[in-house]
């Protein structure tokens, strides 16, 4: 998938030190994750090393820079959950508010509504997030339910959003 300059493609090896300088980014600014120390490397290097099937390591590039990265994973350790994937969106800093989030998503969730095995996708949201919000809205997510004060980063109480979409 391609806007005029971005290609949306599965992510490769050469592509891991980008995408963890994204997120160690956010580790260190923002509560997009509740991780507190960088460790991108080795997260992400493990997510690729699963990748297949379901669980998909999308990028979005650009004259041969990562620009952000999406992916689908486990919802739970169990089999009963295993048609329900759990998906998230991290973009560079300087990629922020120009659509590439949306891109990546649009990329992911037609790759997993092509699977007859993914029923359910679930987002979790750090409050308040109201690009983030926007976006899973954009792509037929809703809001399923608030979970007050469960992480702690930054010196403050965090709530999180739990956002569904079912396919189909």
């Amino acid at each position: 998938m391609t806007d005029d300059a971005t290609t949306v493609r599965d992510a490769t090896e050469a592509d891991l030190e980008a995408m963890a300088a994204i997120y160690d980014e956010q580790v260190r600014t923002s509560v997009a994750t509740f991780d507190t120390e960088p460790r991108g490397l080795v997260y992400l290097g493990d997510k690729l090393a699963h990748a297949g099937g379901s669980d998909i390591v999308l990028v979005a590039v650009r004259a041969g820079e990562v620009l952000g990265y999406a992916f689908s994973g486990p919802f739970r350790p169990r089999p009963a959950y295993d048609g329900t994937k759990e998906v998230s969106v991290y973009l560079g800093a300087g990629a922020r508010g120009l659509g590439l989030g949306s891109l990546l998503y649009g990329a992911l969730l037609a790759r997993l509504d092509d699977l007859t095995e993914v029923h359910t996708q679930v987002a979790v949201i750090a409050l308040p997030n109201d690009a983030s919000i926007a976006l899973h809205r954009r792509h037929g997510f809703t809001e399923v339910g608030v979970l007050r004060e469960v992480g702690r980063k930054f010196d403050r109480w965090v709530d999180t959003a739990w956002y569904q979409r079912r396919v189909g």
